[in-house]
């Protein structure tokens, strides 16, 4: 039997990232591994240039994601105004939005973008521990979760979680029975975004003693999180039943 942290995911969009080239920033339809220990980061207080922890907390657990419902994509035609290069940036800091945007209008270019959401969409995250002594223990983390040092998003900072995330720490065989076994606090909102059926279950353990279908290869492995860089991370998939009564 081994320990695993569950908790779940549930915002009115949410924005997983994937490769992205020129203006067009795409979205898987499930969470990034570098996403979710952001989060984890964020609940933890650990910030974005403190390199050291940041990787240590993202090496030290193995990761899995039920897909309860993918909810509706959603395509946004982004506008955003920026200082041209060597009138704003390259010269000043700006420590607020509002900074930004006092300089001379003629000093602002507006850049155009396309972004890809996912619109109530309801996942089932899960974690075990890589190793004997890991940065933080489950209870650790299940409790930064419930108090958080800062504020946690799915994705992106317009994408903040709308319900709690109502971690629990359960014994079981496996991921997979875990994660079909968990039973969370009563909310009927939830129980009617989904059906009971199969739904989608992705982990990265390779010693899971869980057949899959078949493999895939995400860009979503932090390597830093200063110089947003990534490295490869094979991705496990199987479908799983999903009991409707544990979410409602």
């Amino acid at each position: 039997m081994k320990n695993y942290l569950i908790f779940r995911l549930y915002g009115p969009m949410a924005s997983w990232g994937d490769i992205a080239v020129g203006s067009y920033r795409p979205t898987f339809d499930h969470p990034s591994k570098s996403a979710i220990f952001g989060l984890l980061a964020a609940a933890l207080g650990i910030r974005r240039d403190e390199e050291e922890k940041q990787l240590e907390l993202s090496s030290g657990y193995n990761f899995g994601v039920l897909i309860n419902s993918a909810g509706l994509m959603l395509r946004d035609y982004h506008t955003s105004q920026v200082p041209s290069a060597g009138t704003g940036r390259n010269k000043k800091t700006f420590f607020t939005r509002k900074d930004e945007l006092a300089v001379p209008k003629d000093e602002l270019n507006t850049i155009l973008s396309t972004r890809d959401y996912y619109c109530d969409s309801l996942y089932t995250v899960i974690l075990s521990t890589r190793k004997d002594n890991p940065p933080y223990s489950l209870d650790a983390i299940a409790k930064a979760i419930r108090e958080p040092s800062f504020s946690m998003y799915l994705g992106k900072k317009s994408c903040p979680a709308a319900l709690p995330l109502d971690p629990i720490i359960i014994s079981a065989p496996t991921m997979k029975e875990a994660i079909v076994n968990a039973e969370f606090k009563d909310n009927t909102f939830v129980g009617r975004l989904i059906d009971n059926g199969s739904c989608r279950f992705y982990w990265d353990d390779p010693d899971e003693n869980v057949s899959h279908e078949h493999s895939v290869s995400r860009r979503d492995e932090v390597l830093s999180r200063k110089r947003w860089q990534f490295a490869d991370r094979k991705e496990y998939y199987s479908m799983v039943n999903w009991r409707k009564d544990a979410c409602t």
